[in-house]
């Protein structure tokens, strides 16, 4: 068992597309689970057209005020990183619950001991599947609230979920959201091996640049698919394959086919995507 994650510092560079064609073409011939963890915009179930239905509510710990033991400190306040507590000494302290990650600082800090936990609602978490003659996919998919932050938290509850089955599948595919942040890190934490998907734009180049650095820091595997590649500047990425050691794994030139299947719900079917899938089984990419 595999666990592949399919990341890029940019967003816009076909990331999704690549993960869902993937997961298509190894879902042919072995147990594939897809598991979207892009929860601040996911999207992997629109190109497969498939039905999601939910299976769990993700909510974290937030802290509940009983005034009445309230001393009026203001020490609450002064702890809170997130701004999320509004306190004045003399006065009730204002909770902003959107701004609370949970981090139960305050808690400790409280002389009187007003402050206990609640919780709030912050995302959901789906799951599907492909099943078909052609191929079968497991899917997975968190989703974050709207006008919520901390969308890691959506992602380590799927990454429980996904341990508890993943003896159960030959290949995860691990769906990223683009950036560095802690939602990414996370997801990324939990990957064998990542595929950092980048396109021949100054800008591909300048966030390639980090995400490589990134996955140097958590010591994962990778190589570079670069999609769109006849269109812009492929030596900015080669001279980055280089100065990274890192392989350029698939070059995936522009194709209108690519776009009409995307937009459709249709896995797309490019060459490219098959001849990695099989690389993979055969074991060639992680020698």
């Amino acid at each position: 068992m595999k666990i592949i994650g399919i990341t890029g510092g940019k967003g816009g560079t076909g990331k999704s597309t690549i993960s869902t064609s993937l997961a298509y073409e190894l879902g042919k011939t072995k147990k594939v689970l897809l598991a979207d963890m892009d929860v601040e915009c996911p999207n992997d179930h629109l190109l497969l057209d498939i039905n999601l239905s939910h299976i769990k509510d993700v909510d974290i710990r937030i802290p509940e005020w009983d005034f009445s033991k309230c001393s009026q400190s203001g020490l609450c306040g002064t702890v809170c990183r997130m701004n999320a507590i509004v306190s004045v000494k003399g006065k009730n302290p204002i909770f902003i619950p959107s701004q609370c990650n949970g981090c139960g600082a305050c808690v400790i800090k409280c002389p009187s001991k007003a402050i206990s936990w609640g919780k709030k609602e912050i995302g959901y978490i789906y799951s599907g599947e492909i099943n078909s003659p052609e191929s079968s996919i497991s899917l997975l998919s968190g989703e974050l609230k709207i006008n919520e932050s901390f969308s890691e938290s959506i992602v380590d509850e799927m990454k429980k979920i996904v341990d508890k089955k993943k003896e159960d599948y030959d290949y995860i595919i691990i769906d990223t959201s683009a950036g560095m942040h802690c939602d990414v890190i996370s997801a990324l934490e939990f990957c064998d091996y990542a595929f950092a998907v980048t396109e021949p734009t100054p800008l591909g180049a300048h966030d390639l640049k980090l995400i490589l650095k990134l996955l140097d820091i958590l010591s994962i595997p990778k190589d570079i698919i670069l999609n769109r590649s006849d269109v812009g500047q492929i030596d900015l990425i080669k001279d980055l394959s280089q100065k990274y050691n890192t392989r350029i794994i698939s070059e995936i030139p522009y194709s209108r086919e690519i776009i009409e299947s995307y937009s459709r719900g249709i896995p797309v079917s490019a060459d490219e995507i098959k001849i990695l899938a099989e690389r993979i089984i055969e074991g060639e990419i992680f020698k």
